[in-house]
């Protein structure tokens, strides 16, 4: 049995959703775990009760359940009795919610969850997508859902999305007259008087300088619509935050809203047995007493809401600074002398405190240390600075401190006042206010190597399902499986998982192993019957499948360098050092492959957030001096992906490329990642970012007397994107390397002498040096007679173009001035090379010719006899021959 199912005491969302989802699941029956709150069971009644089978939890055997469809909550414990079916032997559970995630929710193999104020706006976000239709009547009812969880769309918890989704839901007929009456809560006198007995009987506390009130009321039975009232109670009295305690039929409701920033809680119906959002959220316990609620409440009140000291309370001071023309070793002695591991940078040497307009940027000991291991310690320490620095008031509250250390990554606060900068907040700092809660210490305040961070984790199953074939997931899964066979631990990594979150196709596919790769790789190669390659220095394998598809496995590793711009030394290492020695925050993130985690993305630095903001941004401030190759990934990132270098990572190009990184050393890698620029479908605008930063003196020195970036070099690399695009319009079976395209063009006013210098510089092989050189050499001496007269025969267009191959006749085009060069060009690839003559050498035979290298003059000939239009058939080629060519 498929079973769709909501939580207990049902509202208008949970309804809405379930019917909504049914749609996905059209097998599958729905039943409530309990009762429905009173105009929701009135809706059923007048509306729906003619179209939809509504089971009761008595009519459903639990044991039969093997798909657990559950919408708008996470707690096990909000299902009632349909709690008993998570036992069951290979259950899968479909989880829809709108809820904040929470330690103990259930977890299913489908989540799909928002930050909406509804689960109705999730799931018809979904229907939209899909192009499912639904009714009039059913809008109506997903209208409801959306307006009632909302407070009709004016609760602090509604996005734009819910307003797109109530949009949508008119424009296919949803009727708002109905949605008014059924979110219209008008009190009724017996309302009235349970409200006069909240406000007789409410309380104020006064909790970490926040006044809350509790309000608690007893019934002999059980009354339907509470939640106005208690909205309405606390509109009368102006009450910021706001918990009811009602007991009723033998149970006790919390009810809880709050308007304050500082108190969350659906934390703390959490904690009470329940759950919601930090504005609303609601609780059922049994068992207790109301004086008990009250107290176990008043408990968890004190537990949560947290003392919200200010920065002033918990700064340092003074803040101790250097110069940004400060040596890094001068630096590095600072921070040993004082004892700490990071302070600011201004421009001003004077006397504390400093005004804000000095600051320039922070330094850490950690990249000091770094910067002396390359031999960089005479660099001034303003090369290696962080300058994008948030700062903060000296009244700052812990959550402004928490948000910058922990969730940003700043590793000291500068604050502030009257524009003087008169202390700072370190890490620190941050450990000592909070070093006496151990139970509300963030596990991530330290670096990596300091401390086990906390793992910011969410299931993606959903994500991969919808952008994934399913041929590809199921090679997943399998190598999650052969990874937990052998007690590994199996990661997909870098711009897979970056492509997969953007929902864009990417199919290289690149694994991370916690344990032995190489061992790994041959165990998967056999299980696919696939073979393997492997490269034992750094600890990788390739594996092929039979297809021909390619798996890149590595050993997780930690890699470091012996001097700036070296190849890597690699040691083993876990996931979270592999993630971070990778080159920018947007493919830092792994999604593990294991059965029992599968679909788990891992993000330990943030990285979503850059994705989102389409950011690239380097995970260190040395991470281009230990690879400067990784300058070239960082500008086709940002062309190819449309996104933006962040200034910081500007700077430290800048500094990479002022350094003359480059020059040291001829590494292949520098000229590889250029190939692979210019492969892009339009690597135009990575090379004009290319000299913008300029790169061109360093790939390309020996053109230093030649290469300008004028409107001429512009003009040819456009034209060269021309023909390119041009070409593969053709369809034709020849492939194109389009890099070797660009890279001519660009050596297009040069000679062979600094083309052949190039390869021998980045130590290009053998065969494509030769061909580079073959081609140039070809096509330049194409370029200077077909330039020369616009009268050539085909036959003679032929013979100069046809020992060039694609590559050198579309660099042709993107180097003529003229355009009936072109026009040759086109004419050759599009006909003249193609072009046979209908006479074979066995028609020859046939005729009385004597086989031998005459052959080849006569078949020659009949072809530029077709080329020209002299010969357009058979029989017109047997004249030629003969006059031509007689026995």
């Amino acid at each position: 049995m498929q079973l769709i199912t909501t939580h207990i005491n049902a509202d208008f969302d949970g309804l809405a959703s379930m019917v909504a989802v049914s749609k996905l699941y059209p097998d599958a029956v729905m039943a409530f775990p309990g009762s429905q709150e009173r105009n929701v069971r009135e809706f059923i009644s007048e509306n729906l009760q003619d179209d939809y089978d509504f089971l009761t939890a008595r009519q459903v055997d639990t044991a039969e359940i093997d798909t657990l469809i559950v919408v708008d909550t996470k707690v096990a414990g909000r299902l009632g009795s349909f709690a008993d079916c998570l036992q069951n032997p290979n259950l899968k559970i479909h989880l829809y919610d709108h809820h904040p995630g929470n330690p103990g929710d259930l977890s299913g193999v489908v989540e799909k969850e928002e930050n909406y104020g509804s689960t109705t706006t999730l799931l018809i976000k979904i229907l939209q997508k899909k192009n499912i239709p639904f009714s009039k009547k059913e809008a109506t009812l997903f209208a409801i859902g959306i307006y009632e969880d909302t407070g009709s769309l004016t609760h602090l918890t509604t996005t734009p999305a819910d307003l797109m989704a109530a949009a949508y839901l008119v424009k296919k007929g949803a009727e708002l007259d109905q949605v008014s009456q059924f979110i219209t809560h008008e009190l009724k006198s017996s309302h009235i008087d349970i409200l006069q007995q909240l406000q007789k009987n409410a309380r104020k506390y006064t909790i970490q300088d926040i006044p809350i009130v509790i309000a608690t009321h007893s019934l002999p039975e059980y009354v339907d619509e509470f939640a106005p009232i208690v909205r309405r109670f606390m509109t009368m009295e102006n009450i910021d935050v706001l918990f009811a305690l009602i007991s009723m039929g033998g149970r006790i409701y919390l009810i809880a809203r709050s308007r304050s920033a500082d108190v969350n809680v659906g934390i703390i119906a959490r904690d009470m047995g329940g759950g919601g959002h930090p504005t609303a959220a609601s609780a059922t316990l049994n068992d207790i007493t109301l004086i008990q609620a009250q107290e176990k409440l008043i408990l968890s009140l004190h537990r949560h809401i947290l003392p919200q000291p200010i920065a002033r309370e918990m700064m340092s001071q003074p803040a101790i600074s250097v110069s940004p023309e400060t040596p890094i070793s001068q630096v590095k002695e600072i921070l040993t002398r004082y004892n700490i591991n990071s302070m600011p940078v201004c421009d001003e040497d004077q006397h504390l405190p400093k005004p804000l307009s000095t600051l320039a940027g922070i330094i850490t000991r950690q990249v000091i240390e770094k910067a002396a291991h390359h031999h960089l310690a005479h660099r001034p320490v303003s090369d290696y600075m962080t300058t994008e620095v948030i700062t903060l008031p000296f009244n700052a509250t812990l959550a402004d401190i928490q948000e910058l250390i922990i969730e940003h990554h700043q590793r000291l606060i500068p604050i502030v006042e009257n524009d003087l900068i008169i202390g700072v907040i370190t890490r620190t700092d941050l450990l000592n206010r909070l070093v006496n809660d151990p139970a509300h210490l963030p596990k991530n305040l330290l670096h990596e190597s300091e401390h086990p961070s906390l793992e910011k984790k969410r299931n993606v199953n959903s994500l991969i399902v919808d952008c994934l074939e399913r041929n590809m997931i199921q090679l997943l899964q399998t190598i999650g499986n052969v990874a937990e066979q052998m007690n590994y631990n199996a990661f997909a990594v870098g711009g897979f998982v970056r492509d997969l979150l953007l929902k864009k196709q990417n199919l290289d596919l690149d694994i991370v192993i916690e344990g032995d790769g190489i061992r790994f790789a041959k165990t998967l190669a056999n299980h696919l019957q696939g073979r393997h390659r492997t490269h034992k220095r750094f600890k990788t394998a390739t594996v092929i499948l039979p297809d021909g598809f390619k798996i890149d496995i590595a050993t997780a590793r930690l890699e470091y360098y012996e001097y700036p711009a070296a190849m890597p030394t690699v040691e083993l290492s876990s996931i979270k050092l592999d993630l971070y020695r990778r080159d920018f925050t947007i493919n830092a993130m792994a999604i593990q492959l294991n059965p029992i985690h599968f679909g788990m993305l891992i993000d330990f630095f943030n990285c979503q957030n850059d994705l989102k903001q389409r950011t690239i941004k380097v995970l260190h401030n040395l991470s281009f001096v230990e690879d400067p190759s990784r300058i070239f990934r960082a500008i086709r990132f940002e062309k190819r992906m449309d996104f933006l270098l962040s200034p910081h990572t500007k700077r430290l190009i800048v500094n990479a490329v002022n350094m003359e990184l480059f020059g040291k050393h001829h590494d292949p890698r520098y000229f590889n990642e250029v190939k692979i620029i210019l492969s892009e479908e339009n690597p135009l605008p990575a090379i004009e970012r290319l000299a913008q930063f300029n790169l061109f003196p360093y790939l390309w020195p020996d053109l230093r007397p030649h290469l300008k970036i004028d409107r001429r070099f512009r003009h040819i690399l456009t034209q060269a994107h021309n023909a390119i695009s041009w070409y593969h319009l053709l369809y034709l079976e020849e492939k194109c390397r389009n890099w070797i395209v660009y890279l001519l063009a660009i050596f297009g006013r040069s000679g062979q002498r600094e083309l052949k210098a190039c390869c021998t510089r980045f130590k290009e092989s053998p065969k494509t040096t030769e061909f580079l050189l073959q081609e140039k050499a070809m096509a330049d001496r194409a370029i200077n007679q077909l330039a020369r007269s616009s009268t050539y025969k085909n036959s003679q267009i032929a013979s100069l173009l046809e020992d060039l191959h694609i590559e050198g006749l579309l660099y042709i085009m993107a180097l003529a001035r003229k355009n009936h060069v072109k026009k040759a060009v086109s004419l050759y690839v599009t006909t003249l090379r193609n072009m046979e003559p209908e006479l074979t050498g066995k028609d020859l035979v046939n005729l009385g010719y004597k086989p031998g290298p005459r052959f080849k003059t006569i078949l020659a000939t009949m072809r530029d006899f077709r080329m020209d239009g002299l010969a357009e058939s058979r029989d017109d080629e047997l004249v030629l021959l003969r006059k031509h060519f007689p026995l």
